[in-house]
C-alpha cells in the first residue's frame, strides 16, 4: 500500500504539528521519511532551540517507526534568510524572514533535495490546504474535452492558526508535490490526535520567534550585524525631540522602545538619507489609503485589472477589500476600501479570493 501511495519526505521541526502530519501520512499508507532541517544553532544565537528541536523530532520519528535524517542547511539559511533580513533592516524596511524561509528553505532547498532523492511529495505541518480542481479546455464536438488538474492554495480550516499567508512567495509549480496533512484540522484536534498517536511531543508548546532561530530580541540580534549609527528623532514638523542609535532598528508603527517622554509616540517613517527617525503622537499619521506592491508572485492571477481582492497586509491581519491595479513589471497599486494603519515597507501584502490564496508581494 505504501508503494501505491508514494514516498513522502516530511519536514519534522520537533513540534506537534509536523509530527502529527507524519503520523497521519503513515496511517494513510504513505512511505514516510522524517527530515529535520538544521538551519541555526545555539552557538549562533543562545535562544536557538535547535538541539532540543532535533531531539524531539527524532523521538517522534522513532515512535512512529519511520526513517529519520538531519539535513544541515545552516550556511544556506544564513545566506538566503538571515542575510536577507539584515539587508532589509539596513535599507530601512521591515523584512519577513518566515516568508523567505518558506520560499528558500522549506519549499526550495528541502523540496529540491527530496525530489532528487526520489520523493513523490514533501509535507510540512502548515495549517493550509491544497485543493486540485479540473480545468476543462474547449474542444470540438468530435473530441472529448481535456482535463488538467490545477492546485489551489487555500487557507487552513483553523482560522486562528491559518498559515497560508507565509506561503505566498513559494513557487507555484511545487504545489503539485506538496501535502499539508493537518490543514483540515483545528489546533485542538491536532493536539488530541497527537495524544491518541502517543507522540512524545504531544504537549510541547508551539515555537515562537524567527523561523528556526527562535525567540530573540530583534534589536539585539541586528546589533550583531549592523553597527549603531546615532541620529536625531524628530516629529513630523522636523522638530528635534531626542536621539536614536540607528533608524534600522525601528519599524513603522512601533510605539515601544522609542525612549521619549510624554508619549505614546509612534514611528511614522524612517529617513535613511538624513539618519532621522520621524515620530508622532497622532496615530492618524500612520493611516494610509493606498500602497504599492512589487515583485508579486502569483499562483492564480486575475484575468482582468483592476481587480477587487481581499488583501492581508501582515500575518493575522483581518484582511480588507482593495482595488488592485496592474502597473506593469510586477508592480501593483492597492487602493484600500478602508484606510489602514502602519502599512509597513518590506512586509508582504497577500491577495485572497474567498479561501483561495492568489499571490503576494513586497510592500514598497
Amino acid at each position: 500500500m505504501a508503494k501505491e501511495k508514494g514516498k513522502v519526505f516530511v519536514g519534522m521541526s520537533g513540534g506537534v504539528d509536523s509530527s502529527v502530519a507524519a503520523a497521519l501520512l503513515k496511517k494513510a499508507g504513505f512511505n514516510v521519511v522524517g527530515i529535520y532541517m538544521k538551519c541555526w544553532s545555539a552557538e549562533l544565537s543562545p535562544s536557538c532551540t535547535a538541539n532540543d528541536d532535533e531531539r524531539m523530532a527524532r523521538l517522534a520519528a522513532s515512535h512512529l517507526g519511520i526513517p529519520f535524517y538531519v539535513w544541515n542547511f545552516i550556511d544556506e539559511y544564513k545566506k538566503r534568510v538571515v542575510d536577507y533580513m539584515i539587508e532589509g533592516y539596513r535599507n530601512g524596511v521591515t523584512p519577513n524572514p518566515d516568508m523567505m524561509c518558506n520560499k528558500e528553505i522549506k519549499f526550495g532547498l528541502f523540496f529540491d533535495k527530496a525530489m532528487a532523492l526520489g520523493a513523490d511529495y514533501v509535507a510540512t505541518g502548515h495549517y493550509a490546504r491544497i485543493q486540485h480542481v479540473r480545468n476543462i479546455s474547449s474542444a470540438s464536438s468530435a473530441k472529448p474535452p481535456l482535463e488538467k488538474a490545477r492546485p489551489l492554495l487555500l487557507t487552513g480550516k483553523d482560522s486562528n492558526k491559518d498559515q497560508s499567508y507565509f506561503l505566498a512567495f513559494i513557487k507555484a509549480e511545487v504545489l503539485d508535490r506538496v501535502l499539508f496533512p493537518i490543514g483540515n484540522y483545528t489546533k485542538p484536534e491536532v493536539r488530541e490526535m497527537a495524544r491518541k498517536f502517543g507522540l512524545p511531543n504531544a504537549e510541547r508548546k508551539d515555537s515562537q520567534g524567527i523561523c528556526f532561530v527562535g525567540e530573540v530580541n530583534v534589536v539585539d540580534f541586528l546589533r550583531q550585524y549592523i553597527k549603531p549609527k546615532k541620529g536625531e528623532i524628530v516629529d513630523t514638523q522636523g522638530r528635534v525631540l531626542g536621539a536614536h542609535e540607528g533608524v534600522m532598528y525601528y519599524t513603522v508603527g512601533q510605539r515601544q522602545g522609542i525612549g521619549l517622554a510624554e508619549g505614546p509616540w509612534y514611528v511614522v517613517s524612517k529617513d535613511l538619507k538624513n539618519n532621522r527617525l520621524v515620530v508622532s503622537k497622532d496615530e492618524g499619521d500612520l493611516i494610509k489609503t493606498a500602497a504599492v506592491v512589487r515583485n508579486v508572485n502569483w499562483f492564480s492571477r486575475p484575468d482582468t485589472f483592476p481587480a477587487d481582492l481581499t488583501v492581508h497586509l501582515r500575518y493575522r491581519h483581518e484582511g480588507i477589500k482593495a482595488k488592485v491595479e496592474d502597473m506593469g513589471n510586477g508592480t501593483y497599486r492597492l487602493q484600500f476600501a478602508t484606510p489602514q494603519r502602519a502599512v509597513t515597507p518590506g512586509q508582504f501584502a497577500v491577495f485572497y479570493h474567498s479561501e483561495e490564496l492568489l499571490g503576494g508581494g513586497v510592500i514598497a
